[in-house]
């Protein structure tokens, strides 16, 4: 991609002001769906946690797939293959919304809506790089994560009085949150679409159809790879010893979802601060050892609730809760990977491959450890996932030390002088 400054002074950036649309709408869309299907599973299909464990196969498949369609789209370009995900995403939500689909069914549809969510996860990041401005791409990060924070607080207030006002129902014939949210993808798609139009600051970038394989990049994968853990115990398991040791419902699901928004707002620009100030390595240790205090923390508590040594009332439920929100705040750390990326990238062709070949590397190990969380949780116990959340963030503080203050001590700046004045 060409990154250019196309608005002087006193003038609107439209591309900007069209991207934020775009990863505005996308994260309302996804704060209306993806941060509720736990409790979706739960109560229009009654899931174990064996199930729970076995669904993660067809909702993260597209994740593994990512790099793949990528490379063999990327003839279209970045912004053409946004519009195609945000369509996914708006189609498979409109058939889970407009139906109660047999479980079977059910999986196929929330394959292809979670196809269009993983297909733009790496897009927004290499698009998000692409409008930065040199000197200020920690800066910029923050407020398109900030951005998605304020959608997302927004959706789980949507989401809060919807269910407690009985507007939604998950055992409902039709499903009205999911309906909203594919109004918001379809949002996504006509910002997408007007950015495509315009095809000032993007051009289509003609890269190779291929995985972008270096040694190079060897610490990058590994962070994803440790990301897929992470994000599998965080994200599901995390979320169902609320749904089913607490057995606590949506409402309250979304009630912690607004939290974490409503702190990730001020948090995330405070974090892209932090970026230009201590530069990766530093935020990156940072990371390393949230990700190991949450994770043991979390091990504990959840034993000592289910062996009944801690009440499952009270002050072990509000420190569960507070775990979980500090989760997801330490998870929105994890920005700093996809900036070491740019840090370390060979040429700026390969950012967008690379970014793809590392979500479907985070997926390859996110498949397996949902299948080995849940034979772990339901052998040994919920405790030892949680344990093994954290063994594994010992790599995240490995990596830390092992990176080279050359390649870290600084969030990049664009690998192409832009031109013009600033945004």
């Amino acid at each position: 991609m060409r990154t250019t400054r196309t608005i002087r002074a006193g003038k609107i950036n439209w591309d900007m002001l069209l991207f934020f649309i775009l990863i505005s709408a996308a994260a309302l869309g996804n704060g209306m769906s993806d941060s509720v299907y736990s409790n979706y599973f739960k109560e229009a299909y009654n899931v174990t946690a064996t199930q729970r464990a076995f669904i993660e196969l067809p909702r993260e498949l597209p994740g593994l797939l990512c790099a793949l369609i990528i490379a063999s789209l990327s003839m279209l370009g970045d912004i053409k293959i946004s519009v195609i995900a945000q369509a996914l995403s708006c189609l498979g939500l409109v058939a889970l919304g407009l139906f109660t689909p047999s479980y079977g069914v059910m999986l196929i549809f929330l394959f292809i809506n979670s196809m269009g969510m993983h297909l733009f996860l790496p897009l927004s990041e290499s698009i998000g790089m692409a409008l930065a401005e040199p000197g200020r791409v920690g800066r910029r990060f923050g407020q398109y994560a900030s951005l998605k924070m304020v959608f997302g607080f927004f959706a789980g207030l949507i989401v809060f009085f919807g269910f407690r006002l009985g507007w939604f129902s998950f055992m409902a014939p039709v499903n009205l949150l999911f309906l909203l949210g594919a109004g918001a993808f379809g949002i996504a798609i006509i910002a997408a679409a007007l950015l495509l139009k315009r095809e000032t600051a993007l051009k289509p970038v003609r890269r190779k159809t291929r995985l972008a394989f270096r040694r190079q990049y060897r610490f990058y994968y590994l962070l994803a790879m440790l990301h897929g853990v992470q994000k599998q115990i965080a994200y599901v398991f995390g979320g169902w010893v609320i749904v089913d040791i607490l057995l606590k419902r949506a409402d309250i699901m979304s009630l912690l979802l607004i939290t974490v928004s409503f702190i990730s707002i001020f948090f995330m620009r405070a974090v892209g601060r932090w970026l230009d100030r201590f530069g990766i390595k530093r935020m990156m240790y940072v990371n390393a050892l949230a990700y190991i205090g949450i994770y043991t923390f979390y091990g504990f508590i959840v034993w000592g609730i289910t062996s009944k040594v801690l009440p499952g009332a009270g002050w072990p439920v509000l420190a569960v809760y507070a775990l979980f929100v500090l989760d997801r705040l330490s998870d929105q750390i994890g920005v700093v990977k996809s900036l070491y990326l740019k840090q370390i990238a060979v040429n700026k062709e390969e950012i967008t491959n690379a970014l793809s070949t590392g979500i479907s590397l985070d997926h390859v190990v996110s498949i397996l450890a949902a299948q080995l969380s849940g034979f772990i949780w339901t052998v040994w116990g919920p405790q030892w996932v949680f344990f093994l959340a954290g063994f594994f963030s010992l790599g995240n503080l490995f990596i830390a030390w092992r990176i080279t203050s050359e390649a870290s001590d600084s969030v990049p700046e664009s690998l192409e002088a832009p031109a013009g004045a600033e945004a």
